[in-house]
This record gives C-alpha cells, structure tokens and sequence, in this order.
C-alpha cells in the first residue's frame, strides 16, 4: 500500500483495548489522505511504503492530545480576585459581589470578535505546543444572543487560524446576565426560545452545557435547557457536583449526557446514572488547585463503575488559568491519585469520549483521523511526573 508518510521505530501509545494504553515497543504509524491505514507493531505491517519516511528513534508516540473541557475565548482578566481568595474571600461570596463570571460577561460584551480571537491564540498557541489536537471550546461570557454568537464564532475562527479541530459548545446556563437580576426563569426561557434555536441555525454549536449548581441554575432549570438541547438535536454536558451535590450528573445521565465536569460531591447513585448512560467524568484539576478546594472528587468510585475519566485543562480566567494539559496531567496525578494510565487516558481515548467524538480521534487505530504527539521520552510516565517542561518533538494533525 502506498502511503502518504510512515512513523517508525515508535515506542507507540495506541489506546487501544478496554484496558491500559496500549504500549507497542517497536511501532508504526502511517497516514493516508490525513487518516490512518495503520498503526501497531512493525512486524505486522505489509507492504507499505510511502514518500516520506520518518525515523522516530524509539520516541513515544500517542494520540494527539485532546483538552475536552475549555472556556479558551473571553477577554479581560480576574487577578484581583486571585487576591481576594489569598485574602480568604470565598468563590461564591465573590460571585455574590459580582465578581466571578460577571465580570468577564463585562470584559466579554465590550470585545470585539475579532479582538477575542487576538487574546485567545497565545492560550491555544501554548496548549498546542505541548501536543493538544482537539480542543473544546464553551460559550458562556457572553450571556446573550449578540454575544454567545460572537463568542462562538471567535471560537470557530480560531480553526482557521491554527491546524486544530475545535468543538463547540454553547454554556448561555452559565451564570444570571445582570438584565435578568431576579429573573432566572425568564433568563432559561430566553436560552430555550431564542438563543438555542438561532445559534443551532448558525451552525455554531456541536453541545449544550449547563453549570447547575447554588450559584449558577437549578435542577429544574437545568432540565429545561437540556430538553430545549434535545428538540434541536444536540447532544448535553453538564457542570455538576463542584461545590455541592445537586443531583445534577443523575439528572444529566437520564439525559444521555456526553460528560459531567467537575463531580467532586458526586455520590455513588450519580455515577451508577452516569455508568448506565456511559456518560464520561471530566475531573477539572486546575480548578481545583486554583480554589484551594479540599473535597476530591471519588476516584476509586469512578474507577469501580468503570467510569471513562477525562482530564481537562478547565482554562478560564477565573478559577483554572491553565493553559498547560500537561500539567493537568501532573496535577490529576498528585492530587487526585490517578495513575499515570489513566492519565494519558483521560487526555486521549477518555477525553475523545466526553466530546462525543469516539469515532475519529483519541486512539491510533486504521480510519481514524491521524493525530498525533511524538515526545522526546521513552515512557508516559515521563510525561506525566515531569513539572514545567515540555518534551513534545513533532504534533500531527491529519497526517500533517
């Protein structure tokens, strides 16, 4: 077979098979009109030359990464109330003050498209430069119809820009606009009859996302919005459990949900939903760190009811300014206790998973989309234990 370009000598990471990464000692990767015609051990490639032929020297070779949970567009910034945590001020009571995400919905409303995709690349530039290919990027700093598109279409314009795959979601249920003071149940109305149905007309949006939780919506509100996602044919995820247990993953679940975020006061009824409906656990590390939380999300549960657990960067500029999923990686391991697998696993096959996109990315196997992230180190664990660098050689993108 006669292929576009061939990795060899690969210490290979497919993600393959129900359980591990997959590790292949001698591999080989090659590409075909951007997919991928093969990828396992040299040995059981026939026949295939190609006109490029790369030597990776034993590097390890995975999956391109995928961040599966980002809010990477937004203007403005929220050092202050970094400040006011040192000082001792709570994230909600900041909110309450009007802080937090309001003050972004400020920032946001003020930009222009085009001034949001000018201070979103140097965040996605760096994420890129440690391997990410796939990229998910929310909405929810716009908080009306005028802006979510405008937030949306600078997130898509970002694709344009760099070679990455964006997926997008609309997060209008991500905080009360100061118009609607009082008003939540209006505010939900107005996402369901309005926003949601012109910005799935747009073409703008892949998911609906929600933050149900005492200061963002309600359970009920919360339905309201994914069943408004269900009439325009969009898949749901949910941000749920970070600060309180509101049953929303359970709720999400009976919804089919893709993902639910956060789950650090999940209990063990949400995650059997959450099996049941194969909805993925996104755990938001940099969140937690940034807030000083204390209450870890229940891992040896997640693992017991073999829950597919993403890792995500949760870059936003409130309460996880992190732009490095290779830290996210450190940080899942060190304070979450997860292996070094299952933290690769949560940044390729797992995170392809929460995004619904299982069938084109997140392992190397013959059909999918060839991305890839060939790193100067010869295990995964050196990936994942080493503070602030950057080992990355080569990142892929459809064969290129």
């Amino acid at each position: 077979m006669q292929c576009d370009r061939i990795w060899r000598n690969a210490h290979l990471a497919t993600l393959m098979g129900n359980e591990g990464i997959g590790l292949v000692a001698d591999g080989l990767v090659a590409t075909r009109d951007g997919l991928i015609v093969f990828a396992g051990p040299a040995r059981d490639a026939r026949d295939l030359s190609a006109a490029e032929d790369i030597d990776c020297q034993g590097r390890l070779v995975t999956p391109g990464l995928i961040d599966c949970h980002t809010h990477l567009v937004y203007a403005g910034n929220r050092a202050h109330e970094f400040e006011q945590r040192l000082k001792g001020v709570s994230y909600a009571d900041i909110a309450r003050q009007g802080g937090g995400i309001l003050s972004t919905v400020k920032a946001t409303r003020a930009a222009s498209e085009e001034e949001l995709v000018s201070a979103a690349l140097p965040r996605l530039d760096a994420l890129l430069a440690e391997g990410v290919t796939t990229i998910e990027i929310k909405s929810g700093y716009g908080l009306s119809l005028e802006h979510e598109r405008k937030q949306l279409r600078a997130a898509r314009a970002l694709a344009d820009k760099r070679r990455v795959s964006v997926r997008t979601t609309f997060l209008g249920a991500h905080a009360l606009p100061p118009e609607f003071a009082g008003r939540a149940d209006d505010y939900i109305t107005e996402i369901c009859a309005n926003m949601l149905p012109a910005l799935v007309r747009d073409g703008l949006v892949d998911a609906v996302d929600a933050f149900c939780e005492h200061i963002g919506f309600s359970l009920e509100q919360t339905k309201r919005v994914f069943n408004a996602a269900n009439l325009q044919g969009v898949r749901v995820k949910i941000h749920a459990e970070q600060l309180s247990n509101m049953q929303g993953a359970a709720m999400a679940a009976a919804f089919r949900a893709l993902s639910a975020d956060h789950l650090e006061y999940v209990d063990e009824p949400g995650i059997e939903a959450m099996r049941d409906a194969h909805t993925a656990a996104v755990l938001l590390p940099g969140a937690f760190y940034f807030l000083r939380e204390t209450r870890l999300p229940p891992i040896d549960l997640l693992r017991r009811h073999d829950i597919a657990m993403a890792i995500a960067t949760d870059c936003n500029p409130g309460t996880s300014p992190l732009t490095s999923l290779l830290m996210a990686m450190n940080m899942a391991a060190t304070l979450f206790r997860m292996t070094v697998d299952e933290c690769l696993i949560g940044v390729t096959r797992a995170a392809a998973q929460a995004l619904g996109q299982s069938r084109r990315v997140g392992t190397l196997e013959p059909g999918k989309q060839c991305d890839l992230a060939i790193w100067n180190v010869e295990s995964p664990a050196e990936l994942v234990c080493a503070l602030g660098a950057n080992p990355l050689r080569a990142r892929v993108w459809k064969g290129q």
